[in-house]
């Protein structure tokens, strides 16, 4: 058995030595590191909130910096998109390509670049919604390389819990989209509420929220809400079914352009003389969520609309 090993020992000997007289170039035991450059573009916004107000305009900043070796080609692409509240998808809001210029659906005609250089995709909205509310996706692609930076565009407004007329815990998602919508609304997010619950909102009935989940905010704690022992905050039943549970909702709203005011007139009115007198002024009858955001409202309910009970608001706009 020894005399095969040695005969192995020596092949593999004279195999080494072979190899190094055939290649004298070749050193064992290098270690070879690759290294790769860094990102030779990237993108960025100087400020990463802005805020605006329903009917104004907003620009969400996004800056291209490239190497000094790069210059901008002409298939460079920039994107913008806005981000869903559960982020498992992308609405497209605007695309550029070099004179190929296109925006989408509700934001068709209203939104821009800014250009005030070839490195600047900043994106202008004009005549600012309460869907324009949320964050956006600015994403710039030049070959193989590419960059991105979010922006959330932020409104001044105010939430306001909202119940129909038949009473307190009737509404499924769907049917509380509407009823914010019937308001001059928008279901309210969870930053929306929270920045109320921080302003002193306290209401101790759950409702919906953008995002799908039931929450409510209280800052004075007591039994029926939650506890007395409890620390004041938003209390929140978690992310409950869309179709089969039913809640009040929390509703946004944001300054509009246009007048609230009280309709001076010699009597008391139904509902339907209400709604006729405004008409009448050249406005119509006003919207919960167009009474303005520093008013004291005190709520009384649902009257019977064929009693001569009230006055009335209302709201002319502005075009």
């Amino acid at each position: 058995m020894i005399p095969v090993l040695v005969c192995a020992l020596l092949s593999l000997t004279v195999a080494d030595s072979d190899l190094d007289k055939l290649y004298p170039e070749l050193e064992h035991s290098r270690t070879i590191y690759v290294t790769e450059n860094g990102p030779q573009l990237s993108v960025a916004a100087e400020q990463m909130k802005v805020v605006s107000r329903r009917g104004g305009n907003a620009t969400l900043p996004c800056k291209i910096r490239m190497d000094q070796s790069m210059t901008p080609s002409r298939k460079m692409r920039i994107k913008w998109t806005k981000m869903t509240s559960d982020y498992l998808k992308e609405v497209d809001v605007f695309v550029a390509m070099d004179y190929h210029k296109r925006s989408y659906g509700r934001f068709h005609g209203r939104v821009h670049l800014q250009s005030s250089s070839p490195m600047d995709a900043s994106l202008v909205i004009t005549e600012i919604t309460l869907e324009d509310y949320g964050k956006y996706k600015c994403e710039v692609i030049d070959g193989l390389e590419d960059g991105t930076v979010v922006v959330s565009l932020d409104l001044e407004g105010v939430v306001f819990p909202y119940y129909p007329r038949l009473g307190r815990y009737n509404l499924n998602f769907y049917d509380a989209e509407r009823a914010c919508r019937d308001q001059d609304a928008a279901v309210a997010s969870f930053d929306q509420l929270y920045a109320a619950w921080r302003g002193k909102l306290d209401w101790c009935n759950a409702g919906w929220l953008s995002d799908g989940s039931v929450q409510y905010p209280i800052t004075n704690p007591r039994e029926p809400c939650g506890g007395k022992n409890m620390a004041p905050g938003v209390r929140t039943y978690g992310l409950r079914d869309k179709d089969k549970n039913h809640y009040d909702v929390f509703c946004f709203t944001s300054h509009y352009k246009g007048r609230f005011y009280y309709l001076i007139h010699p009597s008391k009115l139904t509902y339907d003389e209400a709604v006729q007198a405004c008409q009448k002024d050249g406005a119509h009858i006003a919207k919960v969520g167009q009474i303005p955001t520093e008013a004291a409202v005190r709520f009384s309910g649902f009257p019977d609309k064929k009693h001569k009970l009230y006055g009335v608001y209302c709201f002319k706009g502005q075009h």
